[in-house]
C-alpha cells in the first residue's frame, strides 16, 4: 500500500482530491465560523471559539488525505485557557497543519502573504490571528501589542522563533520576540517540537509527498518572576530543549 501511494500517478490523484477537499472545507467553513464570531462576539474578544473552529479544518483534512499521517506526543497543559505563549521549530508551511492537530486554540503569528490568500485570509481575520509584515515600519512593536491583548483575552499565543521555515532541516537561531511576549505577560511557554513535515510538499511541485510527522509537546517553562533581562537565557533554555528533542525524534525515525 505504502509503495503504491508513492507512484507519481497515485500522488496525483490523491493530490488533486486533496486540494478540492481542503478548498471545500474552507468554503464550508467560512460561514459556520463567521456566524460563530458574530454570536460570541460580546462575552469572547479573543475570538477564541472562532479561532478553533477554523483550526479544525486541518484535523478534518487530515482524515481526508492518506499522503500525510500526523501523530502528537505528550499532553497540552489542563488549562489552555491559563493562558501560554507556545514556539516551535519550523520545517514548512505544512507545520501549521501538523501543530493544529492538538485540539487547542492558538492565535498565530502569521505573515502577511497568508492573509492576502482567499478564504484563508478571512478565516484568520475572524479567528484574530497576528499579521506579521515584514519590513514594515513597527511591525515587531505591533505584533507585540497585540500578542499582548491576545493573552490578556486568555488565548494562548503561537510563535515560529526561527522566524522562518529552515531551508536545511537544521534548527536555527532563535529570535528574542516570543521570549519577550512570554516575559511581558508573565506566561509559561509551551515548547513544541515537529518532525518530519519537510515532504510533505515538495518544491517546485504542486502534489503532495509522503509525510509521517511528529508533534511532541514539551512540559510549559514558566515566567514568573523574570525580567527582559533574562530573555536571553530563556531563548536558549528552550532552543536547547527543542534542538535535543528534535535530535531524538529524527533518530527515531
Amino acid at each position: 500500500m505504502a509503495r503504491a501511494l508513492d507512484s507519481t500517478f497515485a500522488r496525483t490523484v490523491i493530490s488533486v482530491y486533496a486540494w478540492i477537499s481542503f478548498a471545500v472545507l474552507l468554503v464550508g467553513l467560512v460561514p459556520i465560523v463567521g456566524i460563530i464570531r458574530l454570536v460570541t462576539m460580546p462575552f469572547d474578544r479573543g475570538a477564541y471559539w472562532a479561532g478553533y473552529t477554523f483550526r479544525s479544518v486541518a484535523r478534518m483534512h487530515s482524515r481526508l488525505n492518506p499522503l500525510w499521517t500526523f501523530t502528537v506526543q505528550g499532553t497540552f497543559p489542563k488549562n489552555p485557557r491559563l493562558p501560554y505563549v507556545v514556539v516551535s521549530n519550523h520545517e514548512s508551511f505544512v507545520d501549521m497543519l501538523a501543530i493544529s492537530q492538538i485540539p487547542i486554540e492558538m492565535k498565530w503569528v502569521a505573515k502577511s502573504t497568508f492573509f492576502n490568500l482567499p478564504l484563508v485570509g478571512f478565516l484568520l481575520m475572524l479567528s484574530r490571528d497576528i499579521k506579521l509584515v515584514r519590513g514594515a515600519e513597527g511591525a515587531g512593536a505591533r505584533v507585540y501589542t497585540e500578542a499582548a491583548e491576545r493573552l490578556s483575552t486568555r488565548s494562548s499565543v503561537m510563535l515560529f522563533p526561527e522566524g522562518t521555515r529552515s531551508a536545511t532541516g537544521e534548527l536555527g537561531g532563535f529570535k528574542d520576540g516570543a521570549f519577550k511576549i512570554a516575559i511581558e505577560a508573565q506566561a509559561p511557554i509551551v515548547p513544541l517540537v515537529v518532525h518530519g513535515t519537510r515532504d510533505a510538499l515538495i518544491k517546485h511541485d504542486w502534489r503532495f509527498g509522503r509525510c509521517n510527522a511528529t508533534v511532541r509537546i514539551l512540559d510549559p517553562i514558566p515566567t514568573a518572576g523574570m525580567s527582559l533581562d533574562d530573555v536571553a537565557e530563556l531563548r536558549e533554555q528552550v532552543r536547547d530543549l527543542i534542538a535535543e528533542t528534535k535530535a531524538e525524534l529524527a533518530s527515531a525515525a
